[in-house]
């Protein structure tokens, strides 16, 4: 006979019921430990990328978490937070996929372990693209990265003007923290520039007599003047082939500049009186109009050695090259042939879609 045998019956009932409590309570303990630690709590089926804009609450992080359609339970959910004590989840972007428990979820949002966010920059873009592109792919708004372009302070801080700034901002895709500030952004942008460029290239620019800002104002317009990436080092030659002779540069993207926009320059446009205008006035505009990309900026720095120096645009996208005034004025006929050719045939398109139409 065993010892419960030989308890007394109330005796025996008090240690079958701690026996029952102490069996339901570590059941429960198990249970809440598992769901707290356990990888499923939370099972996202694809990458989610949570953006918090500012410190976020218990019952705001659900909201957003059931807007995007997550499953979870969300009693569960504030039990885990209370046990936790994570009160407050901090701005932020978190990328989630996969498995999750509670505690490494909720940890991850609570002491700010942010993800990188990929920040790309695309060649051949205005100021106000930049500013634009920055700004949505950060948690900046577009006033706080405008205003660096325009701080005098910081500008000569960095021994730049604002036309220069632009030019130094390399197309690449950054890694970067969402919550990163815009001054922070223009620094690690710059210091990007500094390694590729300036380090690598500096003695090679100063062996040709010349500054990085040369190089960087000549490929910023070959690269707004290009469309056929193998075309940049033969345009690079032909523009400072008219510079060694003492020509005016006559590049367009100048003027598109100055205009402000860019599209097909009218007769009258090329008298717009500006600064960058390479028309009127002689040698290289006095910064970059944009900013240019590696490929650009080796194509300014060496350039394809020939006898050029004129162009025109041809119906492939690219250009005819020519070595004489009236070689370009031939092919400078073939093109405006071909143009009228394309609205003629246009116009005909829109007279039979209108047509149609009636």
């Amino acid at each position: 006979m065993n010892f419960i045998q030989h308890l007394p019956l109330r005796k025996f009932e008090l240690v079958t019921g701690l026996l029952v409590l102490f069996f339901i309570f570590f059941s429960v303990f198990g249970s809440r430990q598992s769901r707290l630690a356990g990888n499923r709590a939370l099972v996202f089926d694809k990458t989610y990328t949570i953006q918090l804009d500012q410190n976020k609450n218990v019952e705001e992080l659900i909201v957003m978490l059931s807007n995007e359609h997550i499953e979870f339970d969300e009693d569960d959910f504030r039990w885990a937070t209370k046990l936790l004590g994570w009160r407050a989840f901090k701005t932020g972007s978190y990328e989630v996929n996969g498995k999750y428990s509670y505690r490494s979820f909720l940890s991850k949002l609570a002491l700010g372990i942010q993800d990188p966010v990929h920040v790309v920059i695309l060649p051949g873009i205005t100021e106000q693209k930049l500013v634009e592109s920055l700004s949505n792919q950060l948690k900046f708004d577009s006033t706080e990265i405008a205003t660096i372009f325009t701080d005098s302070l910081f500008l000569e801080e960095l021994g730049l003007s604002n036309h220069e700034l632009l030019g130094r901002m390399l197309p690449e895709t950054y890694h970067m923290y969402w919550t990163t500030s815009a001054t922070s952004v223009v620094r690690r942008i710059l210091k990007e520039f500094d390694d590729q460029v300036i380090y690598s290239l500096s003695e090679e620019v100063k062996s040709k007599g010349l500054e990085i800002h040369d190089i960087l104002t000549m490929a910023s317009i070959v690269e707004w003047e290009a469309k056929i990436e193998e075309e940049k080092s033969i345009i690079s030659g032909l523009y400072w082939n008219r510079l060694n002779q003492r020509m005016r540069l006559e590049a367009d993207p100048t003027v598109n500049f100055a205009l402000g926009e860019r599209r097909r320059l009218l007769f009258e446009d090329y008298k717009f009186k500006h600064p960058f205008n390479t028309y009127l006035n002689r040698g290289l505009p006095p910064g970059p109009i944009t900013n240019p990309s590696y490929s650009s900026i080796l194509a300014a720095l060496r350039p394809m050695d020939h006898d050029y120096l004129y162009m025109v645009a041809n119906p492939e996208g690219g250009h005819e090259f020519t070595r004489t005034f009236e070689e370009h004025q031939i092919a400078s006929e073939k093109w405006r042939k071909w143009l009228r050719e394309q609205y003629r045939l246009k116009r005909i398109q829109d007279e039979m879609n209108q047509e149609q139409t009636n």
